[in-house]
């Protein structure tokens, strides 16, 4: 829903922590789950209980670094004010017999503990360009666009453009060069789909600097230091190994499709022979990576950051070394140097 002023929000009403048998083991792993993309922690209990299965909802949120929101209902049967036993966890009390007001409440107490990124959004791409200038995106139309609209990523980055002052001119991979070709000046940045990678790059006049959208949203969500370090090891991978492919959304999977197709195939070119891939999507996730020489994520439009950190994490404990969708590409098709090279943070990494 949109929650103003906090903006686009997903509620998760989550299967519970305090199941018995084998069924409620299997409503706490999805519980647990859940936990990995959570922001914020809202803990619903009746006036005036807050017990031991609450505190230790709070615990586990602590040790994830999740803020707390205390919710105590059915304010209207009682008169005693509840606290919560950790005098740190900001609450509030409520009675649903008054939804708008129980609904305002909740949101002004949670305004005060949104991480910042919530009130201040990082920039997809605004920050590469300077006001004013043109950014030009490369949108094709192809079996997996959607009818009749663009995908996310690529209307969040217009988005992100206008509310930087800088100007979006949109085209498909055929237009390109007569495109840029009509242009008095040339764009400050051209953006592609990672798809179109080659012949964007062939397209596109050296001078200019060019990246792909999953790169940016892999910068957006994730780490991309830590992507850009994880392409490295595309260079060590050998016919047989095991890798694999994530995906942040469960669409329909075409003939060639860019995870399942056209990845594993330009990865096959580069090392010289096949790879052993499992795919994954949605919220699902191996809790053993250890048979993976490589993880390769989607751009993860469709996550919030702390869902693809944590997944980051995982690897990193794991000792398995990920990367992305985009840099993955621009390396098999050998130019990553050029698709990084608008990343200032970047520019002491080898790559």
């Amino acid at each position: 829903m949109e929650l103003l002023p906090i903006g686009p929000v997903l509620f998760i009403d989550t299967a519970g922590l305090d199941d018995l048998g084998a069924l409620g083991e299997q409503r706490m792993q999805k519980t647990r789950k859940a936990l990995e993309r959570t922001d914020i922690a809202i803990i619903v209990t009746d006036v005036p209980t807050w017990g031991e299965f609450e505190q230790r909802i709070a615990h586990e949120c602590a040790r994830r670094h999740i803020p707390i929101l205390a919710v105590f209902n059915k304010s209207d049967l009682h008169i005693t004010q509840p606290t919560p036993p950790d005098h740190d966890i900001p609450y509030v009390s409520v009675s649903t017999q008054t939804v708008d007001t129980c609904r305002h409440l909740i949101r002004d107490a949670l305004i005060p503990i949104l991480p910042e990124e919530y009130l201040q959004q990082p920039a997809i791409v605004g920050d590469l360009v300077q006001p004013g200038e043109l950014v030009v995106l490369v949108v094709p139309i192809d079996l997996e666009a959607p009818r009749g609209r663009l995908i996310l990523p690529q209307v969040q980055t217009i988005r992100d453009l206008l509310d930087h002052d800088a100007c979006a001119l949109v085209t498909k991979e055929r237009e390109l060069r007569a495109t840029l070709e009509k242009l008095r000046e040339p764009p400050a940045l051209v953006v592609t789909d990672s798809q179109a990678f080659l012949k964007v790059d062939a397209d596109t006049p050296p001078h200019i600097r060019l990246t792909s959208f999953s790169i940016l949203f892999a910068r957006l969500k994730g780490d991309l230091t830590t992507f850009a370090k994880g392409a490295e090891t595309i260079d060590q991978l050998a016919p047989g190994d095991r890798i694999l492919i994530a995906e942040a959304c469960t669409h329909h999977q075409i003939g060639d499709d860019i995870g399942r197709t056209k990845i594993p195939r330009w990865l096959s070119q580069y090392i010289g022979g096949r790879l052993q891939i499992d795919h994954v999507q949605g919220n699902d996730f191996p809790t053993n990576l250890s048979p993976y020489k490589l993880v390769i994520h989607c751009g993860s439009c469709t996550f919030n950051r702390r869902h693809l950190l944590t997944r980051i994490s995982r690897c990193d404990a794991a000792g398995v070394p990920i990367t992305n969708y985009g840099i993955t590409i621009a390396k098999s098709l050998g130019i990553l140097n050029r698709a990084l090279s608008p990343f200032p943070a970047l520019h002491h990494i080898s790559l």
